[in-house]
């Protein structure tokens, strides 16, 4: 059990003590214990530097001409392995700065891709549209309105290094990673490394290598190229076209390793680490023989999991055993974080997407997992998670090539996109997008109400409000008029009974006094006396049916607000706030209010305290306002113990749930503060209807309608009754339920 996890439940425990008021994640970041790389036999070096979120990744320093061999035990082929050892060798000139593809005018290109000159591999994905914070992206639209405009003064664009990088290279075994860089190829049973300084660059994004034996003669020619879709395309798509050509006069058979997705960038300010591993998968010829259904339900791994295994010393994260036994075939696979994706799946175009196989069997049959060097770390203090794609092996004859093409997703996690845009609906990658905060509490997220407010938000947003502050309040008043029915019932049923204990006090009183030293005939008569008055002490307790209610509301509706891409950087109130010299307040619902920024930022472990919200300070006075004139008063005189209860019950509402919220996103906090308010003015109507039949009495001489509550409690007690005299008479008693 990491910290985070911890943390949350330690929240749990506090929140459902306070009357089962919201439930809020805390969640730091821990450290997890960091291994050693699992494929040695890497000549040691130092470790390079890593960037983080958003940071210009420092250029690869001189790539080593060795790699860490691959672990291939599991693939070793039933061949003899050739006398001659194959090395690899540029077929041109050695790689100086490769040539990078795309750009950063978003009117073009979605990102651009740099390229590192070790392992024909990505350096770093730097988007042109999204930014690291939201006062870059409020600057951004501003230039590019006044762009469009032709303004007299255009504002500047932000610093490039504000964009937002989807990922940056990692050092593994000592070696500097880049992104889906070749690992090594398996020829006949040999190995042969594909890392280091053997590739050349034949073109923008194309890189070319050539096997050779001992003697130099050529034997394998292995081709990488990347290519970016237009925009008007599937834009967020990466095809990356490798080939190996048998350039040696007999047949050869290969299998080729390549990195695959690894820890995708994130922030130590986030509450919450939800990376995560993702499948989407085909079922075996005899189940589906069209291959057309890719599925992706129970198909997750979360990140501190797969850590936990490596550690452990088990590497392999696909397939798992069950999907070995029913023949399951890779369609896709991805890492992701709060909001982005970096996935490779099988190769469709997008114009013939349904035409094209949607199995990536032909290139991808094993994925392993291995972590990064402990003094490579990232934001999180945490060590990066590598991946490595182990293709089948090929047959390929002499002068043939073999096929081993991905297809690459590099973008957000946006149903508009995953779930419209092809190939990726085609092959199902909306699976992706997963509204669930993970770990122990995936059963407590319930991630379809999360799917049904993610779509009444868009409507809200898209058709009738069209902006996201003002569709949070308008759920918080359709959801309280769903509750309403419910939450009247119950209020008046709790005033009921208060006022009918009130006026059976001096009955109560009474049978205390003449009952007082025999707990078991006081019992028996405040059970006689309850039903004869028609009153069920339990009938309080119903009063807090509307707030178990809302739980599970709460819990999507944070789970939308933390993950839901449409969110991202969006401002509350059509950007009011932001008009007061560019005012950071309110400008991101899926972050901190941050009403007054701080100049620096203090990590209090439950939380990162960077900046002065008001929103949860607001709630801890709503919630004041709301215990000292709604609740209603006690008609019993307490015991010290109970007053003392009372007060720690009030100062947790009033002090630790805002302190529990303060980092929540600005948008959840709106949510229950607006929903609060809505609750005191409904309170307010009750408790006036409640007044107006003040004058009729609660209780009955002999009431013979009782509530369900009520009939249980009759029942228990009758039970508890029987029990206790077949236990005086030495008779054997069977309890009949």
């Amino acid at each position: 059990m990491n910290k985070g996890t911890k943390r949350f439940l330690l929240t749990l425990a506090v929140i459902s003590f306070a009357l089962g008021i919201v439930l809020v994640v805390v969640q730091g970041k821990g450290s997890a214990r960091s291994t050693a790389s699992t494929t040695p036999g890497a000549t040691p070096r130092a470790a390079e530097p890593v960037a983080t979120e958003g940071q210009a990744a420092p250029a690869p320093t001189t790539p080593p001409t060795t790699a860490p061999a691959p672990t291939m035990a599991a693939l070793a082929p039933s061949v003899v392995a050739p006398a001659t050892k194959l090395i690899a060798r540029p077929s041109g000139a050695p790689i100086g700065t490769p040539t990078s593809l795309g750009s950063l005018d978003a009117a073009t290109d979605r990102f651009t891709i740099e390229f590192a000159p070790t392992g024909a591999g990505i350096s770093r994905i730097v988007f042109s549209e999204f930014w690291r914070k939201a006062v870059d992206r409020e600057a951004a639209l501003r230039h590019s309105a006044a762009v469009e405009a032709k303004a007299a003064i255009v504002p500047p664009l932000p610093a490039a290094s504000e964009r937002y990088a989807l990922a940056e290279v990692g050092t593994l075994a000592r070696f500097t990673v880049p992104i889906l860089s070749a690992h090594s190829i398996d020829v006949d049973g040999q190995v042969a490394s594909l890392f280091g300084k053997v590739w050349s660059e034949t073109g923008p994004g194309s890189f070319e290598t050539v096997l050779a034996d001992e003697a130099g003669n050529a034997v394998l020619r292995i081709r990488r190229s990347f290519a970016v879709r237009p925009q008007s395309g599937a834009g967020y798509d990466i095809v990356l076209t490798q080939t190996v050509e048998n350039l040696s006069t007999i047949a050869r058979t290969v299998r080729m390793v390549q990195y695959g997705p690894s820890d995708l960038t994130t922030r130590a300010q986030e509450m919450m680490d939800i990376r995560r591993l993702q499948f989407g998968y085909l079922m075996s010829e005899a189940r589906d023989p069209a291959q057309s259904s890719v599925i992706t339900h129970d198909a997750m791994l979360e990140r501190a999991a797969v850590v936990k295994n490596v550690t452990a010393g088990k590497f392999d994260v696909w397939p798992s055993a069950e999907q070995k036994e029913h023949a399951q075939h890779l369609s896709w696979f991805g890492t992701t974080n709060r909001y982005f994706a970096l996935a490779v799946h099988a190769p469709m175009s997008g114009a013939g997407a349904l035409a094209r196989s949607k199995s990536l069997a032909q290139s991808v049959v094993l994925i392993r997992a291995s972590l990064g060097d402990p003094s490579a770390t990232d934001a999180t203090g945490e060590a990066t998670l590598f991946t490595e794609l182990h293709s089948p092996a090929r047959e390929v004859a002499a002068g043939q090539t073999a096929d081993f093409s991905l297809g690459v997703f590099a973008g957000p996690l946006k149903p508009a996109v995953l779930g419209n845009d092809a190939p990726y609906s085609a092959l199902e990658m909306s699976g992706l997008i997963v509204y669930s905060m993970g770990g122990c509490c995936s059963w407590c997220t319930f991630a379809w109400l999360a799917n049904l407010m993610v779509i009444f938000l868009d409507f809200l947003h898209d058709y009738l409000v069209f902006d996201w502050g003002i569709a949070i309040i308008v759920l918080v008043l359709v959801v309280r008029l769903i509750l309403h029915p419910i939450s009247k019932k119950s209020q008046v049923q709790m005033q009921q009974v208060t006022r009918g204990l009130a006026e059976m006090k001096p009955e109560l009183e009474a049978l205390k006094a003449r009952y007082g030293d025999d707990p078991k005939r006081m019992q028996q008569e405040q059970m006689r006396l309850y039903k004869e008055k028609g009153i069920n002490p339990l009938g309080c307790a119903g009063g807090f049916l509307p707030t178990f209610l809302q739980m599970p509301i709460w819990m999507a509706l944070y789970a939308v607000l933390y993950l839901a891409f449409e969110l991202r950087q969006q401002p509350a109130f059509f950007g009011f706030f932001q008009l007061f010299g560019g005012w950071e307040f309110l400008g991101d619902l899926s972050a901190q209010d941050r009403f007054i920024p701080l100049p620096i930022s203090l990590n209090l472990y439950i939380l990162t305290f960077e900046s002065i919200n008001l929103l949860p300070l607001l709630m801890g006075a709503v919630f004041f306002v709301q215990q000292k004139y709604m609740a209603p008063p006690s008609t019993t005189k307490m015991t010290p113990e109970q007053e003392q209860q009372q007060k720690m019950m009030r100062v947790m509402t009033v002090v630790m749930f805002p302190v529990m919220l303060y980092a929540a996103p600005s948008g959840l906090t709106l949510y229950i503060m607006t929903s609060t308010l809505v609750g005191i003015w409904e309170s307010k109507m009750v408790r006036r209807h409640i007044e107006e039949s003040a004058k009729n009495p609660v209780v009955a001489k002999k009431s013979k309608t009782r509530d369900a509550l009520g009939r249980m409690y009759e029942r228990a007690m009758a039970r508890a009754q029987e029990k206790r005299t077949a236990g005086k008479s030495g008779r054997t008693f069977k309890d009949r339920g």
